[in-house]
């Protein structure tokens, strides 16, 4: 089969699509025909080697998985025998490692896809919803009537949480640049802060859960805004750390939160298919919808990856697999 795959560390022109070998169908699991794959920050991570940090993981000096990936949506190619709920020729989609190829297979991480969305529509939705869904329910529980704070609200997690968190019952400002302002307003958003204009932070408004994403302020600024027993789960960080990368973010909001009764956290999503039978539920009911903003062909996915990496993406960027 046909993948994206990548020898080395470093910029997007370490990228080619070259034949690979199909994977195999295992009893748990779906051979997935992709159709179409999105990109993410983790995927731009595993391209760049870095943080040099998650190496251990990834590769000391060469990456360990070659072909780059989480999110796609397809068609079920074949089904394991101790699968149920999806049948071949079934529309799903889910997360795997892997994803941007013609192929993958697949066990938790699987689900039919949205009805009313297409194969690019739908590809952009498991990473960034489903950690936004597990920011807010399970790391930020939240609960109906609170003000919710969404820094970095434009982006791929932040679109959705901005969504999410309407859904839930919350009264939702959204973080976000001036040429952004009016797609978060449209996507439910009850108050926009523009923050070249005006700075959250000194506003004098108090949040009850705030959703860093962005990465972009110190402690101090969000336990101004911070009620008292109020939660701030960190999604994101810059990528300027070389050596630890948004964990650097991390370190220091949660040794400075240490005294007092606000509640910080951080966490790595875990795509699972109950949530993403939960947001393919909302996204047919027309409560959360995925945004795209780019779509690439599979030989162009380098500029994918060049684009993701200034910073400046709003909402999903998006490969067809031919």
């Amino acid at each position: 089969m046909k993948a994206v795959v990548h020898n080395r560390f470093g910029p997007a022109d370490v990228l080619r699509v070259a034949e690979t070998e199909r994977p195999g169908l295992v009893d748990d699991g779906v051979l997935v025909r992709v159709r179409a794959a999105s990109v993410n920050p983790a995927d731009w991570y595993g391209m760049a080697g870095r943080p040099y940090v998650g190496r251990v993981s990834t590769g000391l000096r060469s990456p360990r998985q070659p072909v780059l990936g989480v999110d796609f949506a397809g068609t079920a190619e074949a089904v394991g025998k101790d699968v149920e709920g999806i049948r071949p020729g079934d529309e799903v989609y889910g997360g795997r490692s892997g994803s941007l190829a013609e192929y993958v297979c697949v066990r938790m991480g699987v689900a039919l896809k949205p009805s009313n969305r297409s194969f690019e529509q739908a590809a952009a939705v498991p990473v960034a919803a489903v950690t936004a869904l597990q920011a807010l329910r399970d790391n930020g529980r939240i609960e109906e009537g609170q003000r919710v704070l969404v820094n970095g609200a434009s982006g791929g997690v932040g679109t959705f949480a901005v969504q999410l968190a309407k859904a839930l019952g919350a009264e939702v400002t959204g973080v976000c640049s001036t040429d952004k302002v009016e797609l978060v307003r449209s996507l439910g958003a009850d108050q926009v802060v523009d923050y070249t204009e005006d700075d959250f932070s000194r506003d004098g408004e108090r949040y009850d859960l705030i959703l860093d994403i962005a990465g972009s302020r110190p402690w101090s600024a969000y336990k101004r805004v911070l009620n008292p027993e109020g939660t701030l789960v960190i999604v994101g960080g810059s990528k300027e750390n070389r050596l630890l990368g948004p964990l650097g973010h991390v370190i220091k909001i949660r040794l400075a939160s240490v005294p007092g009764s606000r509640r910080t956290t951080f966490f790595i999503a875990k795509i699972t298919r109950p949530d993403l039978e939960l947001i393919r539920d909302l996204i047919e009911a027309g409560k959360v919808k995925p945004v795209v903003e780019r779509t690439y062909a599979l030989s162009d996915v380098a500029d994918a990856f060049s684009y993701l990496g200034e910073g400046h993406a709003h909402g999903k960027l998006v490969v067809t697999v031919p």
